[in-house]
């Protein structure tokens, strides 16, 4: 395949860009691998697992501003917040609760991420309240007369919730630049889609708004890109909100207190495996010309030791004190 021929150039991405985007795919795999071995070892309490999902957080959030665009994620949003700017050693460290996580300072249950320096906002324990919030920044966004966008990911499960619906009515009323990111893996924990979603489709529900709603999908790193594009130019524009529905799998359990073998056949859970999306976009790099088997050896070795080096950084840093376990919790006192 020749440059010109290679199709992420068509979209106006060099090789560069590609390059850092299937490294930030890699990197956030890495960096959730190493947490699962460190809660079996007891290091880490709870895990809400990223793997699966990474090819199509990294590459709908791609096209977001840093320190411009805000990011109202959920608890398996670890590509994305990373695309937005936290490190690998952000997240450890969030997972760890330590006192100088960014995140929360150690306040927050792992999973919940957020990051005042890099316009994300904390995540709640109800799923789908981020909704709300990404629409009330939008509106914000208007308000101001600036061209902010703000990007929210929610599962399936979530989509049935009624802030969603209310969240997303109110933004197609009123033209608000959001983009809705619906990251649909088939189970809402143990509840199977076609007993969840009435249609079967998330994404056909924003023609009831008003907006478009996109299908894509999750394991084709340029489609994700092209959609989350698309849909940050309407919002950015004045075009109003995009749904966007990822189809994705979920490559582990929905949580380390899980076991989905319990509700889904081991040979489904064993075949997952073969349709793993950072393997498909290894293949595609090789095809376009951007890897061989040897550099793409030599990468993942080098993010694999930066991920491990970052978790004994992460380890080495000071436990919360005691003292300040009211420090964002109530109003100081005057």
């Amino acid at each position: 395949m020749t440059l010109t021929e290679a199709p992420h150039r068509a979209l106006g991405l060099t090789d560069e860009d590609v390059l850092a985007m299937y490294r930030q795919v890699l990197t956030a795999r890495a960096v959730d691998e190493r947490m699962w071995l460190m809660q079996r070892a007891g290091k880490i309490a709870f895990i809400i697992s990223v793997q699966g999902h990474e090819v199509a957080q990294v590459g709908i959030t791609w096209s977001m501003r840093h320190n411009h665009d805000w990011l109202a994620p959920f608890y398996r949003s670890i590509a994305a917040v990373m695309t937005f700017g936290m490190t690998a050693e952000d997240i450890i460290t969030a997972h760890l609760a330590k006192g100088d996580d960014i995140s929360s300072g150690g306040r927050q249950m792992p999973g919940h991420y957020g990051a005042a320096s890099h316009n994300i906002l904390s995540v709640s324990s109800p799923v789908g309240t981020q909704v709300l919030h990404a629409v009330g920044l939008g509106l914000g966004a208007w308000v101001r007369g600036d061209d902010a966008v703000a990007m929210t990911a929610f599962g399936e499960g979530t989509a049935n919730q009624g802030e969603i619906h209310e969240g997303m009515n109110f933004a197609g009323v009123h033209h608000l630049p959001v983009i809705f990111v619906c990251e649909n893996n088939g189970y809402a924990i143990s509840v199977p889609l076609n007993r969840q979603v009435g249609g079967g489709s998330v994404a056909a529900r924003a023609a009831g708004y008003g907006f478009p709603g996109v299908d894509v999908d999750g394991g084709d790193l340029l489609a994700c890109y092209a959609a989350g594009r698309e849909a940050h130019e309407r919002a950015r524009t004045g075009g109003g909100p995009t749904l966007v529905e990822a189809h994705v799998i979920r490559l582990t359990s929905h949580s380390s207190d899980d076991d989905q073998r319990r509700y889904r056949d081991p040979a489904e859970v064993d075949a997952l495996k073969e349709h793993d999306p950072i393997l498909r976009l290894s293949a595609s790099m090789r095809e376009w010309g951007l890897l061989d088997e040897a550099a793409d050896e030599a990468l993942r070795a080098e993010v694999k030791a930066a991920v491990v080096e970052a978790a004994a950084r992460a380890e080495a840093r000071p436990e919360p004190d005691v003292t300040t376990i009211l420090r964002h919790v109530y109003a100081d006192p005057a």
